[in-house]
């Protein structure tokens, strides 16, 4: 996923990064501290030094973050001295006493905030993936501050009255296209953040934002600890039966690490279902480990999310009620390329009845092994991993455990992902050692683009660790703009288990899928090409912005591209043949379950935020179950990919009313891809028109447009449904 860091403008963004990253991503969920209780008073913030790291931009390569000098006591200063040089820059362009005109109002806004967005950037970067309780206080004592920062911009009577003028006038005025998408953007973004209201409306707004902020930030805290508290430790090793003696000795070291000598560990993952059910042999040790992950924020503690959600949900129906919209959905999804909850339904409305009908088929599948297997039991969903492979292996003849040993990840990195960067757009990649990282499982490499000219740098952190957030996810630690002189410098993170010393990390093709979709992101951010930071590569839509990545994912199984990484780790011997082949055979196995399960978080995502001021539910359990059976997608044996207790993207990672852009994007990349096929696939040619169409165009074009531009029509939900393996006939 993106972490994603825009939501209006601010001046390079920086204040919207700090709103929906690191203080309130990624499939994520950053925070050790719980919040300060309100009666204690924060300590003073000491001024910034001037030998702060943050103080001037990186003389390092491509300004790129000096994490060897960075201390933790270096953040908030620096964030605070940046609030204020921000406001300072805002206030002499809203008092201006000059016309208005592009260059000294949108411009300069773009060029404002400069400090701040050097801290924001780097600081949601490691609360993400490196997080500590020093940073996580940084964040709950700044998280109001900063949203105050935004509504003070956002909501700024005279800032407002200038950027409204030059659109009304914008027919008069001579701008390029970008700098009038930049406008529409600034107005647009204005007048949904509140910029019409009235003043006693505005300080609700302004009350209920930060109101909102220290409860997103309070969610993430709950959801990280709770998300460790729940981890499997069990102190018997015959209970972890099934598991390969390097997944025993991760948990053994799992367990070293929280001090718990001769048990095991085994982390919970940010998902309901959790990679170890696929292996576990021992049935009560899965239903353990489902259980842990299932109730990970619901055991009536200080770590329980419930209430905190129904907060969130309560105070986002009440400022969806002050703009003048009937539900948050609605009023969220006015800048998206859907425009309304009714697209998103029409979608799911011909995807759930084919998707649940190949679910329950699956389903059947299942059980008959069991029955066969004289298991005596009915499938329940942590029965599914497991057997499901078993379904797979009579299926297909395919284990899990023969292709992983073709899968080492720094093979499947430069020889699957770097490869066909390079095929597609002739980009080529060197690492990077004298670069600081912040953790040293950090790697950095610089980009070339074909004309063998520095593009960019790319960060990889792939390990998981306590303290970092969960999922996947890209973002950058400096954004491209040509206003500002900078090129983009960018980070993919994930959290594939980490190999015991001296072993190998071996990548299930799920994994590799991921590292596929996450550098997708990160081509996105690479090839930006423009002049403004707001627009810059992946700062646009949630309902677009996972297209590029989805759409990247499809290399992962090209057969030239897999023929390339695709090979022992031991022997160097390719993949046989037939192996390949099984593979292939096997692309939509499980697609019921796997898609059942995201369209029951999304439909669950657009309930709770199509709820109107006083309907928000006391019982979120009740209120989930409801839900989706509602929606026709309550299946015993097919849990939501999230509950609601754990829903790190529409709490605090800004796809609140927008989960359901990871389906309406898979359309999108589907259909792309099938224009590839259908265009001689895998070149140089294809890439660079998809480069120069798609992935080098950030937010400069209405989507609608920008995809019609590329493909010749528009979106199709029929290759969707045939990569998937979904019968249309049964929609």
């Amino acid at each position: 996923m993106l972490k994603n860091l825009t939501l209006s403008f601010l001046g390079a963004a920086a204040l919207a990064a700090a709103s929906t990253s690191g203080f309130a991503d990624a499939a994520a969920g950053a925070g050790t501290a719980a919040a300060a209780p309100a009666a204690t008073a924060p300590a003073p913030v000491p001024a910034m030094a001037a030998d702060n790291p943050f103080a001037k931009p990186s003389k390092l390569f491509m300004q790129a973050p000096p994490f060897d000098k960075i201390k933790d006591s270096d953040y908030q200063p620096a964030i605070e001295e940046g609030i204020k040089e921000q406001r300072v820059e805002v206030d002499a362009i809203a008092n201006n006493p000059d016309k208005p005109t592009f260059e000294n109002t949108i411009a300069a806004l773009e060029k404002s905030g400069q400090l701040l967005n050097r801290v924001i950037l780097v600081f949601s970067a490691v609360t993400g993936a490196n997080t500590d309780d020093e940073l996580q206080k940084v964040q709950d004592d700044e998280a109001p501050k900063l949203q105050a920062a935004q509504d003070y911009i956002t909501l700024n009577s005279k800032l407002f009255a200038r950027i409204e003028t030059l659109y009304n006038g914008r027919s008069k005025l001579k701008l390029d296209q970008e700098e009038s998408r930049l406008l529409e953007y600034y107005y647009q973004e204005a007048v949904l953040a509140g910029a019409k209201l009235n003043d006693a409306d505005k300080d609700q707004l302004k009350k209920l934002n930060g109101e909102l902020a220290e409860l997103t930030n309070k969610f993430q805290d709950q959801l990280l600890k709770g998300t460790k508290d729940g981890a499997l430790v069990v102190d018997n090793q015959a209970a972890l039966a099934g598991l390969s003696d390097a997944q025993i000795a991760s948990a053994a070291k799992a367990a070293d690490a929280r001090k718990l000598t001769g048990k095991w560990v085994i982390p919970l993952q940010n998902t309901t279902q959790q990679p170890s059910l696929q292996f576990l042999t021992d049935r009560s040790t899965r239903q353990q480990l489902f259980q842990d992950s299932w109730l990970r924020t619901e055991h009536n503690d200080a770590n329980d999310t419930r209430p905190t959600i129904l907060s969130i949900a309560e105070i986002r129906a009440e400022q969806a009620k002050l703009m003048g919209y009937p539900d948050y959905a609605t009023w969220k999804l006015q800048d998206q390329m859907a425009k309304n909850p009714a697209a998103v339904d029409k979608l799911f409305g011909k995807l759930v009845p084919a998707v649940t009908a190949k679910a329950r088929d699956e389903a059947k599948e299942i059980q008959a092994v069991i029955d066969q297997d004289k298991g005596g039991f009915q499938l329940e969903p942590y029965d599914w991993n497991f057997y499901a492979e078993k379904v797979r292996k009579a299926k297909y003849d395919l284990d899990d455990s023969q292709v992983r040993p073709y899968f080492e990840l720094d093979k499947v990195l430069k020889d699957g992902v770097f490869y066909a960067a390079n095929q597609l757009y002739g980009l080529t990649f060197k690492e990077r050692k004298d670069l600081p990282v912040w953790q040293s499982d950090v790697r950095v490499f610089e980009v070339f683009d074909a004309n063998k000219k520095p593009l960019g740098l790319f960060y990889c952190d792939y390990f998981k660790r306590d303290n970092k957030s969960g999922g996947a996810w890209m973002s950058n630690l400096v954004t491209q703009s040509k206003v500002l002189g900078t090129q983009p410098v960018i980070f993919n993170v994930a959290n594939f288990p980490k190999p015991a010393e001296g072993q190998p990390a071996l990548l299930s093709f799920d994994d590799v899928t991921t590292m596929f979709h996450e550098f997708g992101h990160g081509l996105h951010g690479l090839f930006a090409d423009q002049k403004y930071p707001t627009l810059s590569g992946a700062n646009t839509a949630r309902d677009w912005v996972e297209f590029p990545s989805q759409f990247n994912e499809h290399w992962a199984s090209d057969p030239k591209v897999f023929k390339h990484y695709a090979v022992n780790y031991k022997t160097g011997a390719p993949m046989p043949a037939e192996l390949v082949a099984k593979i292939k055979k096997a692309s939509t196995f499980n697609q019921g379950y796997d898609l059942t399960e995201v369209l029951a978080a999304s439909e669950l995502d657009m309930n709770w935020h199509e709820l109107a001021p006083g309907s928000v539910p006391k019982d979120v359990d009740q209120f989930e179950t409801d839900s989706l059976t509602k929606d026709g997608l309550l299946m015993k044996e097919v849990p939501t990919r999230y509950r609601s207790s754990y829903f790190l993207h529409i709490w605090s990672n800004g796809y609140a009313a927008g989960y359901y852009a990871y389906t309406w994007t898979r359309m999108l990349a589907d259909d792309s891809f099938s224009w590839f096929e259908k265009n001689g696939g895998l070149s140089r040619k294809n890439g660079d028109r998809f480069r120069k169409l798609i992935l080098s165009r950030g937010n400069t074009e209405d989507y609608n447009v920008m995809f019609k531009a590329f493909n010749g029509h528009s979106p199709d939900i029929g290759p969707y449904l045939k990569d998937h393996g979904i019968d249309a006939g049964s929609k």
